[in-house]
């Protein structure tokens, strides 16, 4: 037997090397097997990592007024949960209008010494399409509430009604409006989803307009690019508890963002972009994110363009659960982290 032209599989079977490089090249056949929940995370993250899939994560309507139907219902569902996550973080929401826009002061009752000159922008998940309003501040009253720093939430205007540029653009307003009466080296950027997808773009729109960047971002799972390519988006797919799989909700929510534009263009999936002179960034996902490879394909370019740049990856977790369990130490953990990359970075 000719053993250059076998390769082991498993301990014991031998196929031809010619049919292993046939499997590679084609993909590799995985089979069908149930995943346990992990003993390895806390019993807050078990009970998220259980739970079924978002009801509404293959519910795709058909017409403008259904996808405005089903935001609605889902930030009425959202915004019950608000208040009693103000009492227990001790923060107070006041809506507010900057230079147009929408948004939201978020400010704890007690703003550490640190952080008394500071300011970070918020801006939002939701596929680009939900979370409107008071629901879309949910992140950013774990942050102010738990990093005791104040925060603007950016309530950025959302298709079907408002598509690309205009999340951007309200973003970028507020930006803009904000360095004016605070100095940037004290400010920094952040938000989860297609929050982290705008954190990323606001900085290169930053660089491209030649405006002052912030000190850093800390962009959480970011839908970096919306073309689909990433190796989670197939290991990951139906593991994924919240977003599933792609192609569905969060893409078909994307899709109308897009609204027909080239999806390598940078200000849609920041990936493409020119990463260079990017403030220092801290990442954020988990072992089950359908974006852990958005995640971790940013980091290693910004790695790659010399900007100092953190991971961090946690056990079990699909997308942006980090921020869904207030009693969970894995969020305590997440916001920890980021207010220490925060505070080794901006100004005082």
């Amino acid at each position: 037997m000719n053993l250059q032209k076998l390769a082991v599989v498993g301990l014991l079977a031998f196929i031809p090397l010619s049919q292993v490089h046939a499997q590679a090249q084609a993909g590799r056949e995985i089979p069908a097997k149930v995943i346990p929940v992990p003993d390895t995370v806390s019993p807050e993250i078990k009970k998220q990592i259980a739970a079924p899939f978002t009801a509404t994560w293959n519910v795709i309507p058909t017409t403008a007024e259904g996808w405005r139907e089903q935001v609605a219902a889902g930030a009425q569902a959202a915004e019950k949960a608000i208040p009693a996550l103000l009492d227990k973080l001790q923060v107070k929401v006041e809506p507010t209008v900057i230079d147009g826009v929408k948004a939201f002061i978020v400010t704890p009752a007690i703003v550490s010494a640190q952080n008394k000159n500071r300011l970070l922008v918020h801006v939002h998940g939701g596929c680009f399409v939900s979370s409107p309003g008071l629901s879309g501040t949910v992140e950013a009253i774990y942050m102010a509430g738990l990093e005791h720093v104040k925060v603007i939430s950016v309530d950025y205007r959302m298709p079907p009604d408002h598509p690309y540029p205009a999340a951007l653009d309200d973003a970028m307003t507020v930006w803009r409006a904000t360095t004016k009466i605070h100095d940037p080296k004290k400010m920094a950027i952040f938000g989860s989803s297609a929050g982290g997808n705008l954190t990323l773009a606001m900085v290169l729109r930053a660089k491209r307009d030649n405006l002052p960047l912030p000190a850093a971002i800390a962009p959480g799972t970011p839908m970096s690019d919306l073309t689909g390519a990433g190796d989670t988006f197939q290991t990951n797919a139906m593991l994924d508890n919240v977003l599933v799989a792609y192609g569905v909700s969060c893409d078909k929510r994307a899709a109308l963002y897009t609204n027909g534009h080239d999806l390598k263009d940078p200000m849609l999936s920041p990936v493409y972009g020119d990463l260079s002179g990017f403030p220092p960034t801290i990442l954020t996902s988990g072992t089950r994110d359908l974006l852990l490879s958005n995640t971790v394909r940013v980091h290693r370019k910004l790695r790659n363009a010399g900007v100092p740049s953190s991971l961090q990856v946690f056990e079990g977790q699909s997308h942006a659960q980090y921020y869904r369990d207030i009693n969970a130490p894995e969020t305590k953990e997440a916001f920890g982290e980021i207010g220490q990359f925060f505070n080794q970075y901006l100004a005082q």
